[in-house]
C-alpha cells in the first residue's frame, strides 16, 4: 500500500518519542501490504477498527496512541488522517476527519 503523509507520522513521533518504534513498525507492515478489503486489514491487525467513510483505526504502542487512515483499496493507498494519543482520539469524530 502507498502511504500518504509519512511526515505526519514523523512529526508525531518527534513530539512523542515512544511512538516512533510502533509507528515505524506499522508503516513497514502497511507499506508492504496488498489490502483489498477490511477483512485483509483485520487479518494483519486483529485490533483494527473499521469505521464509516473507509476509515480504519489502529491501536499503536499498546493502545497508547491511535492512528486513523482513510483507505482507498482500488488505488492501494492509505491516507493518514489522524495520529494522536488515546485522549486526543477521544475528542475527534473519526468519521469526519
Amino acid at each position: 500500500m502507498r502511504i500518504v503523509a509519512l511526515g505526519t507520522l514523523r512529526d508525531f513521533w518527534l513530539e512523542h518519542p515512544d511512538a516512533e518504534v510502533p509507528l515505524r513498525s506499522w508503516y513497514a507492515l502497511a507499506s508492504r501490504a496488498q489490502w483489498s478489503s477490511p477483512a485483509d486489514v483485520r487479518g494483519c491487525y486483529r485490533t483494527a477498527s473499521v469505521v464509516a467513510g473507509n476509515r480504519i483505526v489502529f491501536d499503536i504502542g499498546g493502545n497508547r496512541f491511535r492512528l486513523v487512515v482513510a483507505v482507498h483499496y482500488n488505488r492501494k493507498a492509505l491516507f493518514v488522517r489522524f495520529v494522536g494519543t488515546h485522549a486526543e482520539y477521544d475528542r475527534i469524530d473519526v468519521t469526519t476527519i
